[in-house]
């Protein structure tokens, strides 16, 4: 394999290049993570460019999530965005360079003649490929006026390699790449032509992306070097193709393996942007057994000789448990803040920061710290759980007419004292701390599950705690 060191000689120029025609996919996530790392590694420039050709399926509200998506992973770019659909004008100028000079030609082939020559090849099990009928003829023999496509004249013979930084040498026949359409009937350049022209015009020294175009690089190196043999300056890029994620059976990742939208991740399953960074960063590429990295990390130890060439697999439960370890490592304050904002105006942002040493001990996600959290803001007379009702027997009831009794008399309402007292009154009672517990949990928090009880008694105050138990305990 290549190795991809060289590039630190050189200004490394790298680009994501998203389609606007749905939210920001987690394939397209990872490949926009692998590129940006990439250049922060070797001190270049990460550039964006929104592939917005396709008028009837490119929508803004693609755009502004894609966008957004990338911001809250923190891929910050070098440049503002270039807008593909803004540059129509000069990819059909290089298509008019490459026919001048006798590196493209007109194709007078009607819809109908390219059907039937496809029906045939089909009928004779031969690929599906342009048979070159104009690359030779004469434009005259047209009828006069006829619409016609600009096809690329790629080589017939011979064979083109390509040392690709994460597949190695690939090599493909001259033969089996067609001539294709660059620019369309109506004079619109094609995605193939575009891309390369774009490339090119943004100074772009690496193409790194997902496996499924690498096809595309054999289509697209001729226009370089049909370019280059014109005006100079078109050297080949560099190209490196990413295996694909596929989902945790192996098959390639679709709907029925969960969320695949970045935004679905964040706001339904409660990840964090730096989980999420990290988990993608390991979907695919490693560094010995190293399995949580920080940005500043990733970006001293990117290479794309870390990447693997197998498909990777996408584990949920792994990176649940990765967003608990970042969960656990955040800012209270921040979390508070983004529990707030899922829980609405009744939310109390302090409070939550006060508790969140407690809650977050054991939450996967910011779904969980919600639900966590939910006590604190429940109001009289609490709503019980099934399984908390059960606890609220005649018996326990009286127990926690008796504990209202003694807490009432504590004056120091801290988990220490609280905990003594408590502990105390099962003593007196021959009981395990457990049956006092219990009850005590249903009847502050509603639930069989919270922190710990000791903690929620600080944690809703004494006036609160007090009532609640009272709300609930025999007369």
């Amino acid at each position: 394999m290549a190795s991809n060191s060289a590039a630190k000689d050189n200004t490394v120029v790298t680009r994501f290049a998203p389609s606007p025609t749905g939210f920001l996919h987690i394939g397209g996530a990872r490949t926009a993570l692998f590129n940006w790392l990439f250049s922060r590694h070797h001190g270049g420039k990460a550039l964006l460019r929104i592939e917005d050709t396709d008028h009837k399926r490119s929508t803004q509200e693609a755009i502004d999530a894609i966008l957004d998506g990338l911001n809250w992973l923190g891929l910050d770019y070098d440049e503002e965005p270039v807008f593909q659909s803004s540059r129509a004008d000069r990819h059909a100028e290089v298509a008019n360079k490459l026919l001048e000079n006798g590196h493209a030609y007109r194709c007078y082939a009607t819809t109908e003649e390219l059907e039937q020559m496809r029906a045939e090849q089909r009928a004779a099990k031969q690929p599906l490929r342009y048979d070159g009928r104009w690359r030779d003829r004469d434009p005259s023999e047209a009828p006069q006026d006829a619409p016609f496509t600009v096809r690329l004249k790629t080589p017939t013979e011979g064979e083109t390699a390509i040392e690709d930084l994460v597949q190695g040498r690939v090599t493909v026949r001259n033969e089996e790449v067609d001539d294709y359409i660059i620019l369309r009937a109506d004079g619109t350049p094609t995605y193939m032509l575009a891309a390369v022209v774009d490339d090119h015009d943004m100074g772009c020294t690496h193409i790194i992306r997902g496996d499924d175009h690498l096809n595309n690089a054999f289509r697209q190196l001729p226009i370089y070097r049909a370019m280059d043999a014109i005006e100079g300056g078109w050297s080949d890029p560099t190209y490196a193709h990413i295996p694909l994620i596929h989902g945790s059976d192996g098959a390639k990742l679709s709907k029925r393996h969960g969320a695949l939208g970045v935004e679905a991740y964040r706001d339904e399953m409660g990840i964090l942007p730096e989980a999420l960074f990290n988990y993608l960063l390991r979907l695919g590429w490693g560094h010995g057994d190293k399995e949580e990295i920080t940005r500043e990390e990733a970006i001293e130890l990117f290479t794309l000789d870390g990447v693997g060439k197998s498909p990777s697999r996408f584990d949920l439960k792994k990176l649940e448990n990765l967003n608990g370890h970042y969960i656990r490592e955040a800012d209270d304050t921040r979390l508070a803040e983004l529990v707030a904002d899922e829980i609405g105006n009744e939310a109390d942002a302090a409070l939550l920061a006060q508790a969140m040493p407690v809650l977050k001990t054991r939450a996967k996600n910011i779904n969980d710290l919600v639900e966590g959290s939910a006590f604190l803001f429940a109001k009289r007379p609490l709503e019980m759980t099934e399984k908390a009702g059960k606890l609220l027997t005649d018996d326990a009831r009286l127990l926690l007419g008796k504990l209202s009794s003694r807490l009432k008399s504590e004056n120091n309402w801290t988990i220490e004292a609280l905990e003594a007292t408590t502990k105390a009154l099962a003593e007196e009672l021959e009981l395990g701390l457990g049956k006092l517990a219990q009850p005590m949990r249903a009847a502050l928090t509603g639930t069989t599950t919270s922190p710990g009880i000791f903690d929620v008694l600080v944690l809703l105050g004494r006036d609160e705690s007090l009532a609640r138990i009272d709300a609930q305990a025999a007369s």
